[in-house]
């Protein structure tokens, strides 16, 4: 599994078609994440809040749902959210999940429109699960987006990836120096699948940084 930092040449000239919008990264590195997602079946995004992980993950599986080249999405994350998990939340499983679903919403309805992000949601072509749901699933055509993947102990994250089937590819995004738990396996799970092909990790750097300016100044001063 190569790292892709600087070391390789992207094609970001010609935007990317995903449904009603073309979707175009927005600096060099967020297209080399989207070459490495379009050629790999495991795909590791590491880097910075702000960097357009989750945007260019979500973009790209919204395309693929959208022309049906995949029947679904799977949005997953830990159940550890600075320090809250979903336990300490109000509701029903569905209502305790649907924040999760906010960093992927916006992107989502740009990409596919509101009206079928909604029908997608309702037919469950775009399935938010618990993590801990997850042991015993196994998925054929789909995207499976994996998000604060940081917040994964290792045990979760073999078994997470280890739900991975025929025509399915696994985006995993997380900030490595974010983590709320002792035994993150997110580095771990990086170390341990280098060199099996089909499976490529790219770093954003604090450079790469597209949220605003203040985001970055932001970044950069709890860097110090």
């Amino acid at each position: 599994m190569s790292s892709s930092k600087r070391v390789r040449k992207a094609s970001t000239s010609n935007p990317v078609e995903f449904g009603f919008k073309d979707v175009k990264p927005l600096n060099y590195i967020q297209g080399v994440y989207l070459e490495a997602i379009r050629n790999n079946d495991v795909i590791f995004g590491i880097g910075s809040a702000g960097t357009g992980k989750t945007y260019i993950a979500a973009s790209y599986a919204a395309g693929e749902l959208f022309h049906r080249r995949i029947q679904k999405i799977i949005i997953t994350r830990p159940s550890v959210q600075s320090g809250r998990g979903l336990g300490y939340l109000p509701g029903s499983l569905a209502e305790k999940f649907a924040p999760y679903l906010v960093p992927f919403e916006s992107t989502f309805k740009r990409v596919l429109g509101t009206g079928f992000y909604e029908y997608a949601l309702k037919t469950k072509d775009i399935e938010p699960i618990p993590l801990e749901f997850m042991r015993g699933l196994s998925f054929d055509n789909a995207i499976v987006l994996v998000d604060e993947a940081q917040q994964a102990t290792k045990e979760e994250l073999k078994m997470v990836l280890s739900r991975i089937g025929k025509n399915c590819k696994m985006i995993l995004s997380g900030d490595t120096e974010q983590s709320d738990i002792r035994d993150s396996g997110l580095s771990d799970a990086v170390n341990r699948l280098q060199g099996i092909e089909g499976i490529e990790a790219v770093h954003f750097m604090d450079d790469d940084i597209v949220r605003s300016k203040m985001c970055k100044s932001i970044i950069m001063a709890y860097r110090n």
